[in-house]
């Protein structure tokens, strides 16, 4: 299944279902729509997706959440999430799931900066992907090159996992560390990025500043959830 969590993506949706469609042909493609104020929904359902309409907003990890929720009681092995507004290339989804398959890790990661090749769109973005690569990298024991990506798939014993228990607000980093509590293994794929098909981030200096904040209190809460699960073994 192909996961698409969107929030006000009127404008690119559609788009972004198309290229999905194109890209893999007869691959479910399941939009949650986080309550959008615009017509996400109906474009998404024009297109072609089915759609799950979340009746409150829940940001982010409550929306890829309740997309993993449902994909998981449905049967699926493997979903791949990617944004809703055009800057994850769909083309990308069958090298994830090769990956997903062939070494049996239960997350495989759609990097930018893999090859590195690629930048941040700002410095801001550029300073804290330096950052937290700096931080995830004694926890996780190995090196991370896109820690905020969110073109992700996982396999069903993740599926399991996150169906349960999800970062709230912005997942990427700590979805990481919950993995790392449970000794589940991942892998970095390269992938292309790309300009928004339309709006702009909601990404602003204030919130990047609440964003490193809340991650590393997250990060916090599960290493201290690691050493507990280590005392017991």
């Amino acid at each position: 299944m192909i996961l698409i969590p969107a929030y006000n993506e009127e404008a690119a949706i559609g788009h972004v279902v198309d290229e999905v469609h194109r890209a893999l042909p007869g691959v479910p493609v399941l939009v949650v729509d986080d309550c959008s104020e615009d017509g996400t929904r109906t474009v998404a359902q024009l297109a072609g997706a089915e759609v799950l309409g979340l009746p409150h907003h829940l940001g982010l990890g409550g929306c890829v959440q309740a997309g993993y929720r449902l994909a998981f009681e449905m049967g699926f092995d493997y979903v791949i999430r990617l944004d809703g507004d055009g800057q994850h290339d769909p083309r990308h989804v069958p090298e994830i799931l090769e990956v997903l398959k062939t070494t049996g890790c239960e997350m495989v990661i759609g990097s930018r900066f893999l090859n590195g090749d690629a930048k941040a769109t700002t410095v801001a973005r550029g300073l804290g992907v330096r950052f937290f690569r700096a931080v995830l990298r004694p926890i996780l024991g190995q090196p991370v090159h896109d820690p905020t990506s969110g073109y992700v798939g996982v396999n069903r014993r993740a599926l399991a996992v996150f169906s349960r228990t999800f970062p709230l607000e912005y997942p990427e980093i700590e979805a990481l560390v919950v993995l790392q509590r449970r000794a589940f293994r991942f892998r970095e794929v390269p992938v292309s990025s790309r300009p928004r098909k339309a709006g702009r981030s909601s990404i602003t200096a204030w919130k990047s500043l609440y964003y490193i904040i809340h991650v590393l209190l997250g990060v916090f809460v599960n290493i201290l959830k690691i050493d507990q699960r280590k005392r017991r073994q």
